[in-house]
């Protein structure tokens, strides 16, 4: 295996090939975020346990006056499906001159083809064997199932593939096989998100992933997908562990990082790489003219 500073030189040498001299840093405070179920999820996943859909607001009261965009979400049902037709006269009122990111889950096409006009793009999780999803999602699936549903989502919308490194307690295992999945599809973007160790949660005393194998992961992704617009997402652990891996994440390539440390700015300044700035969910890119 080679040295990780070795692997983000060749890396970072893919990217100079494949991309212009540029990156884009998102502060995502104008996509409003929504929850369909309010705070209730069936699943209660270990890494989650519906912590996250208490910052969201409850479809049926949410305001998201001054959005320019909105995160559509909410927790899941037991087959691992997000309840996304359930309110749609609603998301239908949100939508007015505002572009929507659905997070759908495990949904079939019947449901997917309901939500279509509605959407702009689909973030979709994407697991890379069988003992994660069981471990953590408490459901029996398969990367197979992640793979047709990704297929079939992509035959109605654009979908953005995330990957949670480190998803079963802080553990790698998962995202090699779903980079495999993804290399078969052709994937042409991909977001990185981190595990975090959240309080309250079955994982609450897990370590967040090492920062080195974060860095190697997002390198070899980089020399895989060598024409694939990287983003190093939103969730993941903050302060300290944001100092030191987001630089590395400049160095290893990526064409996008979500609230970026002080550190990540200093790397891209002394790479040359020109800063574009966002105030969106990252997956929606530029804001519309």
């Amino acid at each position: 295996m080679p040295e990780l500073e070795s692997l983000i030189k060749e890396a970072w040498r893919v990217r100079e090939t494949h991309f212009a001299p540029q990156i884009t840093f998102a502060l995502p405070l104008d996509t409003a975020l929504i929850s369909l179920t309010g705070d209730r999820c069936d699943l209660d996943c270990a890494h989650c346990g519906g912590r996250y859909l208490r910052h969201m607001q409850p479809v049926w009261e949410a305001d998201p006056k001054g959005a320019t965009s909105a995160l559509i979400s909410g927790g899941c049902d037991l087959r691992g499906r997000v309840p996304v037709t359930g309110h749609l006269d609603r998301i239908r009122a949100i939508r007015r001159d505002r572009r929507l990111n659905w997070h759908v889950g495990l949904i079939d096409e019947p449901a997917m083809r309901q939500i279509a006009p509605l959407v702009d793009v689909i973030s979709f999780d994407i697991v890379g064997d069988a003992r994660t999803t069981r471990e953590v999602y408490g459901i029996e699936a398969t990367p197979a199932d992640y793979a047709a549903t990704y297929a079939m989502l992509r035959r109605h919308a654009r979908v953005v593939p995330h990957i949670t490194i480190g998803l079963r307690g802080g553990a790698l295992g998962h995202e090699r096989p779903a980079l495999d999945l993804l290399e078969q599809a052709a994937a042409s973007e991909i977001v990185f998100i981190v595990f975090i160790p959240t309080p309250g949660t079955r994982f609450a005393d897990c370590p967040a992933p090492e920062i080195e194998q974060v860095a190697r992961l997002l390198a070899e992704a980089r020399i895989r997908f060598p024409k694939a617009r990287l983003h190093l997402g939103c969730m993941r652990p903050h302060r300290a562990y944001r100092a030191r891996l987001d630089p590395l994440a400049v160095r290893a390539g990526v064409n996008v990082i979500v609230s970026p440390a002080r550190e990540a700015r200093r790397a891209a300044a002394e790479l040359g790489l020109e800063v574009h700035q966002t105030r969106e969910c990252c997956v929606f890119g530029e804001s519309p003219s």
